[in-house]
């Protein structure tokens, strides 16, 4: 037998043996890359791959944490695979959004409220006659109360003229400080004998009278005084008068235009005699 020195010398020698050999394998071991990848890793991406290869609109995706079949779905986790993890991380994106949108819309109508008209300004039904409002904005309502005021004026302009020319076949629309008004009054009131008497308008001092002089304007033309008028037509003004008498044709221009009503003479100055035409 072996004596108890040799024994432990031997003991010694297979511990340091054993440590070296320890040792020099841990080494070896720390030199080598690790790999990361996992059996789940593996497994995920090679059935994507056989899912992309099949060329399907709506694929299975088996992960380790279920499956989905929906094909909009994308990896949102990045593990490789399509699961439920990424179907409720795509619905809890899909629901931020749709609360960002309601968010903005309801900022908008705080800002200009859109608020719906009431039954009562809507005409008819259908969609002809959607947004189509009972009566007029205020700007075309203030247009036609003034057309309607301009219309009642014109009218009563209109009765006032018609009882103005019913008082005498003929009418001198005249002004008092006007000279010529004054030739032509001169001329007819003092030179001839109308019957019956012309009946004499002096604008200026009429309460209508600015009213009625536009009104004469816009039915003869003529926009000036004097405005004689015949039976409601206009004869001139004081130079037309005065051109007629020069010719010694206005008794004829006024009976052709006043009919068997109106009776005009001559005044001869410094006789008795009248001339009767």
């Amino acid at each position: 037998m072996p004596s108890a020195r040799r024994f432990r010398l031997l003991t010694m020698v297979v511990l340091a043996a054993v440590i070296t050999t320890l040792y020099f394998s841990s080494k070896m071991r720390s030199t080598i890359p690790q790999d990361t990848r996992t059996v789940q890793d593996f497994f995920g991406k090679t059935m994507n791959g056989l899912g992309h290869q099949q060329g399907a609109g709506a694929q299975v995706v088996m992960s380790g944490k279920g499956t989905t079949v929906d094909s909009t779905v994308k990896d949102k986790d990045g593990d490789g695979s399509v699961d439920e993890d990424d179907e409720q991380l795509a619905k809890e994106m899909a629901g931020r959004l749709k609360a960002a949108e309601q968010k903005a819309k309801d900022l908008a109508n705080a800002k200009a409220p859109l608020k719906p008209e009431a039954p009562s300004d809507i005409v008819g039904v259908g969609s002809s006659a959607g947004g189509q409002k009972k009566g007029k904005p205020k700007a075309d309502a203030k247009e036609a109360e003034s057309d309607v005021q301009e219309s009642e004026e014109d009218h009563e302009i209109d009765v006032l003229l018609d009882s103005i020319f019913k008082k005498s076949s003929v009418v001198i629309f005249s002004k008092s400080y006007c000279p010529f008004s004054k030739r032509a009054k001169g001329i007819l009131l003092e030179k001839y004998s109308i019957d019956p008497a012309p009946y004499v308008v002096e604008l200026d001092e009429h309460p209508k009278g600015k009213q009625l002089q536009a009104r004469l304007g816009a039915m003869t033309g003529r926009k000036t005084v004097p405005n004689i008028m015949i039976n409601g037509k206009s004869v001139g003004g004081s130079d037309e008068i005065a051109e007629l008498d020069s010719r010694k044709t206005l008794i004829d221009k006024f009976k052709s235009l006043g009919g068997k009503r109106l009776s005009m003479k001559e005044r001869f100055v410094g006789s008795a005699k009248e001339k009767q035409q």
